[in-house]
């Protein structure tokens, strides 16, 4: 048997045209989320910003994330996300906006009003402590030299760089 822990989120739709996120496929890790209005924007750098907003505030539980990914479908179109993968964490504050901007300089090919626009992918955050890892193999306790081996990678015959040094002697012999 498959036991999947099933878990709530609150939402809250902050218009009227706001469609909750829905999963394409039982086995699928991301939940649709879909254009309710569109705007255009301006960047810092002058160029047109399409902006999706999906009329929802998610509220994520404590110690999760919700990640924000392009749906499958932006290969048929001519724009890219911002902000990809773009985070939710926290409180109901802020609508859940997706950002794209268009890749040419012609009518670009875009997700309209009512279009699955992104997923919304709910990932577990772990607490992680690092630990640095420090070699202490007789190999890396040499000279500090972290050159390859001899007849690995580069060539060590200086004199006719486009020949490898020790010729026939460092194929490996089979056994």
């Amino acid at each position: 048997l498959n036991y999947i822990r099933q878990m709530t989120i609150n939402f809250k739709k902050l218009s009227d045209k706001a469609v909750q996120p829905v999963r394409a496929t039982n086995s699928g890790a991301g939940y649709n989320l879909t254009a309710s209005e569109i705007q255009t924007e301006v960047n810092e750098r002058g160029q047109i910003i399409i902006a999706y907003h999906t009329g929802l505030a998610i509220d994520m539980p404590e110690g999760y994330e919700g990640v924000i990914r392009p749906m499958n479908s932006i290969c048929a179109k001519t724009i890219r996300m911002c902000d990809a993968p773009s985070v939710i964490s926290g409180s109901m504050d802020d609508e859940i906006v997706v950002r794209f901007i268009t890749t040419t300089d012609v009518v670009p090919a875009v997700y309209k009003e009512g279009d699955q626009i992104a997923q919304l992918v709910i990932n577990k955050i772990e607490d992680v402590e690092f630990v640095e890892f420090i070699d202490t193999t007789e190999e890396s306790a040499g000279d500090g030299d972290q050159s390859l081996p001899e007849g690995e990678g580069m060539p060590t015959n200086l004199d006719q760089p486009n020949e490898p040094s020790g010729g026939e002697e460092n194929i490996p012999e089979q056994v």
